[in-house]
């Protein structure tokens, strides 16, 4: 049996009980590595559950699963995943993959950013689609995000935007050489994606948000020290907010006066909160 337990947002107790029992029981154990991170590293968790744990980075998940699903059809393996197991993509390639081999799946579902989003305040049910935001470089500014943005805003919903992660990454000149070297690990602020989005839309303006744009920036969900912040764009750009994960919402023109009063809590600075409120927000639920 191949199972994709989920290890929730923060540290090595978010773990369900039901995944936990199953972690010991294991033939093998796998922590996938690159599409998010917990606050504690491999040898906390490890000393949690009792047990060794391989680290699978990308290459190893995308290219290499077989090596994951060897004899799972006999044994347990336990496949572990930041967050909710579902919450990528390439988990689910993992599960057709095991199908393709007759490999019973079972998932252990757990908190994701999906949900735990909603410390900040705002429904969930007024969000729409969550987009992702990649660091740019000189020659590639990608604004895909933006037409999703767009769309969000056009029925005023809340938008959330997951922020790049760059583990086990190799440059340009080390992948063309074919030399396995790899970059230091990057993890995007909410400073980074704030100066990001105002660049794309100085470039498109299109106006579907602007500096005076409100948006919630947020770290480590679900963490002793979370971290949450409200403002525009503009002042979000300047937000510290410490170590990762971060990751934003840009605030829909349709949210509802229970949700201001909650985020207000968290403004940078209430006067400017509530000067972009009434311009932007008021009256347009």
């Amino acid at each position: 049996m191949l199972y994709l337990v989920g290890l929730g947002l923060a540290d090595e107790t978010d773990i369900t009980v039901k995944g936990l029992e199953i972690v010991k029981k294991a033939e093998r154990v796998y922590l996938e590595a690159y599409t998010s991170i917990l606050v504690v590293d491999k040898e906390k968790l490890e000393a949690y559950y009792g047990r060794d744990v391989i680290l699978a980075d990308r290459e190893m998940v995308e290219s290499s699963s077989d090596d994951i699903l060897a004899a799972a059809d006999q044994k347990n393996i336990a496949f572990l995943v930041v967050g909710d197991p579902f919450g990528a993509t390439t988990h689910t390639d993992l599960v057709l993959r095991a199908r393709e081999l007759h490999i019973p799946t079972q998932t252990i579902p757990n908190a994701s950013i999906m949900s735990a989003i909603g410390a900040t305040g705002l429904q969930l049910y007024n969000f729409g689609q969550t987009v992702s935001m990649v660091f740019f470089t000189e020659s590639w500014k990608p604004s895909s995000f933006y037409d999703r943005i767009a769309e969000n805003r056009h029925i005023g919903l809340h938008t959330l935007i997951l922020l790049d992660i760059k583990v086990k990454e190799q440059s340009l000149e080390n992948l063309a050489r074919g030399r396995k070297v790899f970059e230091p690990p990057r993890y995007m602020t909410v400073g980074q994606c704030a100066a990001q989005m105002l660049e794309t839309e100085e470039q498109r303006k299109e106006g579907v948000y602007g500096p005076e744009s409100l948006a919630i920036g947020v770290a480590r969900i679900g963490a002793a020290d979370q971290k949450i912040v409200v403002g525009t764009l503009e002042q979000l750009k300047d937000a510290n907010l410490g170590r990762p994960l971060h990751s934003l919402v840009l605030i829909g023109g349709r949210a509802h006066d229970l949700e201001r009063d909650f985020v207000r809590n968290f403004a940078v600075d209430r006067e400017v909160f509530d000067r972009a409120w009434s311009m932007h927000y008021e009256g347009k639920q």
